[in-house]
């Protein structure tokens, strides 16, 4: 490298990111060392700082090298930190940093919460961030944050948070466009009015018993788990949706008519069926559906799908391409008169795909006869799987139904296939 002319150099060094590579150039001659001042990001690994020699603390050492940089675009932070730290760091490179990565580690510290200004607050600091991500955090109370104007992308991951004080967060970045809330607890309430808000991606720890409102007239992609309550308004641009509640029931779901939706993932122990049916009404247009609801029923009592007619499902969903279906709603298809009105000119005409998972030889027969007219009636359908998960039974009625799926598997070896 000592035949490149400096601005390649500069060039070349101004692409490390980790801070040991950074401190390790210092050393190696006066001319890599002039190159750091052009660097643009800084990265610092948790162990950072294991088997340290100096004296300096780390959060000396850290403000020491944002001090050497010109214009810091993007600090990325895992090692443990003060507040008095990172209020210096950001003091020094606040009004150039575009994107900012920390890992709190403050879940257990309410006294450190408490502060005034606590570690939340310093951020306001960098006002021209564009991407803000955080881990570990508690927010319990309401960050003083200025607004942040050109903020597009806010991700808190593994967070402790009380309603009011997200609300203030999210009142403070207006012009989001991607959101990422995972593995937060606390959430009983959350209101969602972000009016460039793209994608959204929400993943709330508990009991599965928040309620949400989303006001976001371009978002496209919607993701949330653990919610019992869902609205949604101004639904025009959702293009994939995925709902599900591991812990609770999912009792209300608001949506609209979903007219640009493609892909719908419905998830879950226990939905009301009213919440379903009308989740499969709106998403009338959609292309891939995948639905894995074990059971229904409005409280307590744990109750299977009722029957679901097999043509009226097609006619009413005429674009679906892909079909992932898992037992309960395969059971509700396979109901004894779920084909009774099968038209003569009654076609599947999209399917191309269709997964479908086989938990119980129970109604064997209907389940054999939904399996044979999805592949008569899908005249595109090129792949058909069938995943036979957990089938347990003391009666042969097992066996006899799974050697009808290998024999209906040897007839359409081109398109069938067991797992």
């Amino acid at each position: 490298m000592d035949s490149l002319p400096d601005a390649i150099v500069q060039y070349i060094l101004s692409h490390m990111k980790n801070a040991r590579d950074v401190a390790l150039c210092n050393c190696v001659s006066k001319r890599w060392k002039e190159s750091i001042p052009y660097l643009k990001s800084l990265y610092f690994p948790r162990n950072s700082f294991d088997n340290q020699s100096c004296d300096n603390s780390p959060d000396d050492i850290v403000v020491k090298m944002i001090y050497s940089i010109v214009c810091l675009e993007e600090l990325v932070v895992y090692t443990p930190f003060s507040k008095a730290g990172l209020d210096s760091w950001l003091m020094l490179a606040g009004s150039t940093l575009k994107h900012l990565e920390l890992r709190m580690d403050n879940l257990a510290d309410y006294q450190g919460c408490l502060e005034n200004p606590s570690k939340l607050d310093c951020i306001s600091t960098a006002k021209n961030l564009e991407s803000l991500k955080l881990w570990g955090v508690l927010m319990v109370s309401s960050p003083k944050w200025d607004v942040f104007h050109k903020l597009q992308n806010l991700e808190i991951v593994g967070a402790r948070l009380e309603d009011p004080a997200l609300s203030t967060a999210l009142r403070a970045c207006p012009n989001l466009t991607n959101l990422l809330l995972l593995g937060c607890e606390g959430v009983r309430s959350v209101s969602i009015e972000l009016p460039h808000l793209e994608q959204c991606k929400l993943d709330f720890y508990g009991l599965g018993n928040c309620s949400l409102s989303v006001s976001c007239p371009k978002i496209q992609f919607l993701e949330v788990q653990g919610c019992s309550w869902i609205r949604v308004q101004e639904t025009n641009c959702l293009r994939n949706l995925s709902i599900s509640n591991n812990a609770g029931r999912v009792y209300m779901a608001d949506f609209g008519k979903l007219v640009a939706l493609e892909s719908l993932t419905l998830r879950g122990v226990q939905w009301c069926w009213d919440a379903i049916s009308k989740m499969l009404y709106w998403a009338s247009e959609v292309k891939h559906l995948y639905m894995k609801v074990e059971f229904t029923g409005d409280f307590d009592t744990l109750q299977p799908f009722p029957e679901v007619d097999f043509v009226e499902f097609f006619n009413n969903h005429p674009k679906l391409q892909k079909f992932d279906i898992h037992g309960a709603m395969f059971a509700a298809l396979c109901q004894k008169n779920s084909l009774k009105n099968v038209e003569s000119g009654f076609v599947i005409p999209c399917l191309e795909e269709v997964v479908v998972t086989v938990r119980s030889p129970l109604n064997a027969e209907q389940k054999m006869s939904t399996l044979e007219s999805l592949l008569k009636y899908g005249k595109n359908l090129k792949t058909m799987v069938i995943r036979i998960l957990q089938m347990k039974s003391s009666h042969s009625s097992s066996d006899d139904f799974f050697d009808e799926i290998c024999r209906f598997r040897c007839m359409n070896r081109k398109i069938v296939r067991i797992e």
